[in-house]
């Protein structure tokens, strides 16, 4: 198991291994399809993002309101397909890596691989117990869309895994290619 801290640089992210395990720890931010929508219109208008995106990790959530005295509720991963036709563009401005569940399109994939960005995979159905490792929370961005804001968290050994690498290994590709031999 691989221990990071974010910024990811592009060096350490192209040494990452589709299947590897990894514990992301110092900030990471949220953001679902209406942020990148936003994020990607500003860039058509030639404004300013709300966020550098240089050497940073997006987690595809919509976290829950927090319980007293808990930084943030339930952020289990959302799936990552709705944010593919706005995920190429925003790679290009230098997004390392993104975490969420489920494939990922072609298009994405290349992004990937040509500006050096992994795509993390994190247990869906466990919002409750990836939540623990969210140290701090706040609102930094869109705070009209309410849960699907952009967040800014503070996270300690959250536990993913490499499931597409910048050379475009799939590990769901890598699946149906291990069962079809069976």
């Amino acid at each position: 198991m691989r221990r990071l801290r974010t910024p990811l640089s592009e060096e350490v992210v192209r040494e990452l291994e589709m299947g590897e395990q990894v514990l992301l720890s110092g900030v990471i931010y949220t953001a679902r399809d209406a942020a990148h929508k936003r994020m990607v219109e500003a860039m058509d208008k030639g404004e300013a993002l709300p966020i550098d995106l240089e050497g940073q990790v997006i987690y595809y959530v919509g976290p829950c309101p927090p319980k007293p005295g808990q930084p943030i509720g339930s952020a289990g991963p959302t799936t990552s397909g709705r944010m593919d036709s706005y995920t190429p563009r925003v790679i290009e401005k230098g997004l390392r890596g993104m975490i969420g569940k489920g494939l990922r399109s072609p298009e994405v994939i290349e992004a990937m691989k040509k500006y050096g960005a992994v795509y993390f995979l994190a247990i869906g159905g466990a919002g409750a117990l990836l939540a623990k490792r969210v140290k701090a929370a706040e609102v930094v961005a869109y705070p009209d869309l309410g849960p699907e804001a952009i967040y800014r968290l503070e996270v300690e050994d959250f536990p993913v895994t490499v499931g597409v690498d910048t050379r475009g290994r799939d590990i769901y590709e890598e699946g149906k290619r291990k069962y079809r031999k069976c």
